[in-house]
């Protein structure tokens, strides 16, 4: 049972791949939308000799369950991987992201509860899904809720951690979201988040030979100013946004303490001919991706396709591999049961606790004013906070009311995420806008 075979839905370039790859799982499926980053990706998978098929498209265009794979319609068949190891992915980060509006399931680019949902028809031995720091906040609270209880109907132990990537060997900070679930009770009880790893130096010490390639003559100062800390978040940016550069106001200003200019990305490193000892150097493609954790060594360098914006955002929108690595890596040892395993109840006692209005709502029996759904959450919230978490909480679900004032009361309704409803809103988005999704 050495080999893991893998199906990776949003694959991107790669990132996630090479890491999976790394931690030895074998790929039988990637799905990607963008034509480049699914080049990018075969292209490499080839040169390193992966047995892996790259299908380019909208992931959720696949036949409803019984229904005949038609070519021109559907992009890949989930019937075709029922009972795969693992189910991986990224899905789009811009639904969540503090960077964006965090309007989830209003976004026609949400497809989280999708790959959710996904689990149902493709019955992995496990799952794991990355995203954003932003939905680990209380924005998003009800939504992790639902995904918790729809994996746990579903039969899935399941947790949520935030990672940084500069605790894997990766010389930035990014952090991300990640869910792990396991649908055997024994490898559920083998599953531990990995180790830390943390990266050891700077930005300076991380670019320095990527800087000096030229013999700038400022290498040497720009490498002390720069190792005064670890880079900010690669930001690979939406489709529906501009440009190659670093980040918002706040990255840009993080950056310019580093010692490094992010309104846009260079050709080259800085040429002694034309930069003197006080330049402000451009980031290039190649010192973005040594911050983003992408090996350089012969055996897993990784070459991507396209013009500079597009080779920025593929490198900027990926799973850093070595965090990809680090978190494949635990779970291959999970499905293997290796080590010792661990008492469930007491691991989820300890889990992220989620949205307590929204648990009292779905237990509810009927209607509930705010003072009884208060005390059915714990009796420690105040009307105030009611008002805002029910706000939240109605961005993500239907909320059915009855009544005026204090006489008012609340009913949880239906879901508004794209689960692969055949009327969603998101078919005419996607429909209208494709060249924009990301």
């Amino acid at each position: 049972m050495s080999e893991l075979r893998v199906v990776e839905i949003c694959a991107g370039a790669g990132g996630q791949s090479l890491g999976l790859h790394l931690a030895r799982f074998e790929h039988s499926l990637a799905v990607e939308i963008d034509e480049t980053a699914a080049k990018t990706l075969s292209t490499n998978g080839r040169r390193l000799g992966w047995d892996m098929r790259v299908a380019v498209g909208d992931v959720a265009a696949v036949p409803e369950p019984g229904e005949q794979f038609d070519a021109e319609r559907h992009v890949w068949n989930p019937d075709d991987y029922v009972g795969i190891d693992l189910l991986a992915g990224g899905v789009p980060c811009p639904p969540f992201s503090i960077a964006g509006k965090q309007l989830g399931t209003s976004d026609e680019r949400d497809l989280f509860a999708w790959a959710v949902e996904l689990v149902a028809r493709l019955k992995p031995r496990a799952v794991m899904l990355e995203n954003v720091r932003g939905l680990s906040m209380p924005r998003f609270a009800a939504y992790r809720q639902w995904v918790k209880d729809r994996l746990s109907t579903l039969g899935y132990w399941s947790d949520w951690k935030l990672l940084e990537a500069r605790d894997y060997g990766v010389p930035q900070l990014r952090p991300r979201f990640i869910l792990v679930a396991l649908h055997d009770e024994e490898d559920a009880r083998h599953f531990n988040w990995p180790e830390k790893t943390p990266y050891a130096g700077g930005v300076g010490d991380a670019l320095y030979d990527l800087m000096n390639t030229h013999r700038w003559p400022g290498a040497d100062a720009w490498r002390r100013k720069a190792n005064q800390g670890i880079a900010p978040t690669i930001v690979g940016g939406s489709k529906k946004h501009g440009g190659a550069d670093l980040g918002p106001t706040r990255a840009k200003r993080a950056w310019a303490e580093l010692g490094v200019d992010a309104m846009g990305i260079a050709n080259d490193a800085p040429n002694p001919k034309e930069h003197g000892l006080d330049h402000v150097p451009k980031l290039t493609i190649e010192m973005v991706k040594v911050l983003q954790g992408w090996l350089d060594d012969g055996d897993h360098a990784w070459n991507f396709e396209g013009r500079k914006t597009s080779q920025y955002r593929q490198i900027g929108n990926a799973f850093p591999p070595p965090v990809a690595r680090a978190v494949g890596g635990a779970i291959r040892a999970a499905l293997m049961r290796d080590g010792s395993p661990k008492d469930l109840a007491e691991a989820e006692a300890e889990a992220m606790q989620h949205e307590p209005i929204y648990v009292a709502l779905k237990a509810a029996d009927g209607p509930l004013s705010a003072k009884q759904l208060i005390k059915a959450a714990g009796g420690n919230i105040h009307l105030s906070e009611f008002e805002q978490r029910l706000g939240l909480l109605s961005r993500d679900f239907h909320i059915k009311t009855d009544g005026e004032n204090e006489d008012r009361t609340y009913m949880l309704g239906a879901f508004k995420g794209f689960v692969g409803q055949g009327d969603h809103d998101r078919h005419l988005a996607f429909a209208t806008a494709r060249n924009r999704i990301s």
